[in-house]
């Protein structure tokens, strides 16, 4: 088998993950020895097949965030930030993973999902997990504290915003996704303040990463103009009918025995 070229290995490189063609590129520039180098980015390649063959077939239910996904994907496509505007029952937690694994993203990086509270976070990777009829803790997962239920072809990933946080720590360029989706931003806890302030620095220094923000619409303008006039998209919530009844209580009288 003869080693392959400088050249050559660059370009397969920039098809892995975003971790392993980081990690890879470093060892090429110090010029490793290109055989042993190529055995490792084959085995790399193996998991971006391995990841790319995990994506099921995508089905949506008729939400409002569902008959407004083209819209949605054409604008995730073209801008790194957007802000998805979303009344309650829109959809817009379950579907926007959806999206953004037709659009291919999800296969270098996982796409990251966070939650305000460890409740939402378990609750919405199951029932993504189960429109995608796969099983939790495989193509989508989630990680609360104490409990991690990822592997390496987990390809949407459920968190609380306290578990991206710590993870900057480690891996400050947040290398390990590929997409960022920050939901209930308009809660405005410290931590999602904290995190949407790390990544509006750290958006320049990543162009492939993608940013999507969702906010109920009390002001998503806000948002928009922290991150230098993202779009916005609204989409309307869904309500159903409620029929009110009234119940006639009778007013017992108790007698006290002597």
């Amino acid at each position: 088998m003869s080693t392959p070229s400088v050249a050559e290995l660059r370009q397969r490189i920039g098809q892995l993950t975003l971790r392993d063609a980081d990690r890879l590129g470093s060892r090429l520039s110090r010029r490793a020895d290109l055989r042993r180098l190529a055995g490792q980015v084959e085995r790399a390649e193996q998991l971006v097949a391995r990841r790319a063959a995990a994506v099921p077939k995508i089905a949506y239910p008729p939400l409002p965030v569902s008959a407004r996904r083209d819209e949605i994907a054409a604008a995730i496509r073209d801008h790194q930030v957007v802000v998805l505007a979303g009344e309650t029952g829109s959809g817009k937690t379950t579907q926007l993973p959806k999206i953004c694994l037709e659009l291919g993203r999800g296969i270098r990086g996982t796409i990251g999902h966070t939650q305000p509270r460890r409740l939402a976070a378990r609750t919405v990777a199951q029932r993504i997990a189960d429109e995608l009829r796969t099983p939790l803790g495989g193509v989508v997962g989630y990680t609360v504290r104490f409990t991690d239920h990822v592997t390496d072809r987990t390809l949407v990933r459920l968190m609380t915003d306290g578990i991206l946080l710590a993870e900057i720590q480690r891996d400050p360029r947040l290398l390990r996704y590929d997409t960022i989706i920050v939901d209930e931003a308009h809660e405005r806890s410290l931590n999602i303040d904290f995190l949407l302030g790390y990544l509006t620095s750290l958006l320049p220094r990543r162009p492939d990463l993608k940013l999507i923000v969702t906010s109920a619409t009390i002001d998503p303008e806000r948002f928009a103009r922290h991150f230098s006039g993202a779009p916005i998209v609204e989409v309307s919530g869904r309500t159903y009918p409620v029929e009110v009844r009234y119940r006639r209580w009778r007013r017992r009288h108790l007698t006290r025995t002597r």
